[in-house]
């Protein structure tokens, strides 16, 4: 008997990931996703065009148009179905668009997370439950690291302890985090109390940015994928403050649900994990920029604005050895020019250059 998965946020960047992931692995895959994507920033932000090539191209995929907010059909699906897994990818990720809607933000990002939770444990208790939270957890306390700028980019000094990324031992307390900081921390304790006060096996990965071809990136959200499709059509891009020297590591999907998969395989309750690119994989925006420009070979339109996004991190780098002392098997397998490569040959592909 095949084993049952729900991914919520299915046609998403990870969410797609997953059902082509776990569908070949023996996984009949329930997906959820009604491309909120494109109510968030707009029709260059759809998923339709992800939705239609997974029910083309997976099989033993079903998909449902169901918002996770809609307790009676949530609640109605998971009646009707005995889990082995649940990925919860669904959210609304963008920090501005979260002040703009600080109800439909936290409705989203943190009630549903507990109406799927509440679900996973009356319906299916023996199951592992993988939340993708997010490093804005921490809000900007990373920028009170004594970072040093350099002509690219920003770092820290080599001895510092975080120089090889920042660990799960940062507080997320006394900080700015956004209101989208915020409903994601919301939801990430709560997926850390099922797991702790109720025995259930749950985790929280902590990702920095997530990448891959699979991203429909827009102006508010999915650095690279945005960026490469920029430069591909000639839209200006706008470098928001730090001079544009601000750092993020950069994980493919595919290497983030792999880890899943690890996880899924000997879960533990309540964990946390920070995960991303780590000092593997990342990258500035002037660097990647100059890369993306090389790739294309063609010249990115873009201006500055002196003003950074409120609550915004100057230099973020995952330390992911907590994960790799628990799953010593898992790896990362793409870096920074491997990502941008295949995201832009989807990209010309999707938008027909």
């Amino acid at each position: 008997m095949k084993k049952k998965l729900l991914v919520t946020g299915s046609c998403g960047l990870i969410g797609s990931e997953c059902v082509r992931f776990f569908s070949p692995k023996g996984f009949s895959v329930i997906g959820i996703d009604n491309n909120m994507r494109k109510e968030f920033f707009g029709e260059e932000a759809s998923v339709e065009w992800n939705k239609k090539k997974l029910l083309e191209e997976v099989e033993n995929y079903r998909h449902y148009d169901l918002d996770i907010r809609d307790s009676k059909n949530i609640e109605e699906l998971f009646r009707q179905n005995q889990f082995d897994l649940i990925i919860h990818t669904a959210a609304q990720p963008s920090h501005d668009w979260a002040a703009n809607e600080p109800y439909t933000d936290f409705s989203i990002n943190a009630q549903a997370t507990l109406n799927l939770l509440e679900n996973f444990r009356r319906f299916s208790p023996a199951a592992v439950f993988i939340f993708t939270s997010t490093n804005k957890v921490y809000g900007d306390k990373p920028n009170s690291l004594p970072l040093i700028e350099l002509k690219k980019r920003y770092e820290l000094p080599s001895g510092h302890r975080f120089y090889q990324g920042i660990d799960e031992s940062m507080s997320i307390d006394q900080s700015l985090h956004s209101l989208f900081g915020v409903s994601k921390a919301s939801a990430d304790l709560l997926v850390q109390e099922y797991g702790r006060y109720f025995g259930l096996k749950t985790a929280c990965f902590r990702g920095g940015c997530l990448s891959g071809p699979a991203h429909s990136g827009a102006r508010l959200h999915g650095f690279l994928s945005y960026l490469v499709r920029c430069c591909i059509s000639g839209k200006k891009y706008t470098i928001y403050g730090y001079r544009g020297k601000q750092v993020r590591d950069n994980i493919h999907s595919y290497d983030l649900v792999n880890a899943f998969y690890h996880f899924y395989q000997n879960p533990h309750c309540g964990e946390v994990y920070n995960i991303g690119g780590s000092r593997y994989s990342n990258i500035s925006v002037l660097e990647a920029i100059e890369l993306i420009e090389k790739i294309t070979e063609k010249k990115l339109n873009y201006d500055y604005s002196e003003q950074n996004r409120k609550g915004d991190h100057i230099w973020w780098i995952s330390d992911i050895k907590k994960f790799r002392s628990h799953y010593p098997h898992w790896n990362l397998t793409y870096n920074i020019p491997r990502i941008i490569e295949e995201i832009y040959i989807k990209q010309k592909e999707i938008y027909k250059e």
